[in-house]
């Protein structure tokens, strides 16, 4: 009887998934950090936000101030993930981008509900900041994990 778990799998092969999932990981965060930067830029353009110290009404004002946040959960998830990935993988570099990635995430996060609280200019442009380095993290997390050759593998 054979065992297919990763214990027995060859250290290339192992190697390879780890590889493979840092990158899938790493796309996927991207990807929703655009998405995640279009909504917030309709929020700040579209959503009327209550008065300023009312933010627990804030979610009343629109579903896309809802999906904004629920995708901001959904990254905060995804990038600890990527970064318990990179950190089991030994991926110095992946390790790196991802943590700072996710404090990128963490600091757009705060400014947000800053600005849904205060309602300032300056913490709308700290998320925007934010995020852009957050995307900037993941894009540099997958030109590191390229395969080589630009060969998938």
């Amino acid at each position: 009887m054979t065992n297919t778990g990763t214990a027995t799998q060859p250290a290339p092969a192992r190697q390879s998934r780890q590889i493979s999932a840092l990158r899938g990981a790493s796309l996927g965060a991207l990807v929703m950090l655009i998405v995640q930067f279009g909504l917030g830029t309709a929020v700040n353009l579209y959503v009327k936000l209550p008065a300023t110290g009312k933010a627990s009404q804030a979610f009343s004002h629109g579903p896309v101030l809802v999906l904004h946040v629920l995708l901001g959960l959904l990254l905060v998830v995804t990038a600890v993930t990527l970064l318990v990935r990179a950190i089991i993988a030994r991926h110095g570099p992946v390790i790196a981008a991802a943590a700072v990635g996710l404090v990128a995430i963490a600091a757009a996060a705060t400014q947000g509900f800053s600005f849904v609280s205060k309602g300032t200019n300056a913490a709308s442009l700290a998320m925007a900041i934010a995020t852009g380095v957050a995307m900037l993290c993941y894009a540099t997390a997958l030109a590191v994990l390229r395969a080589p050759g630009g060969q998938r593998d």
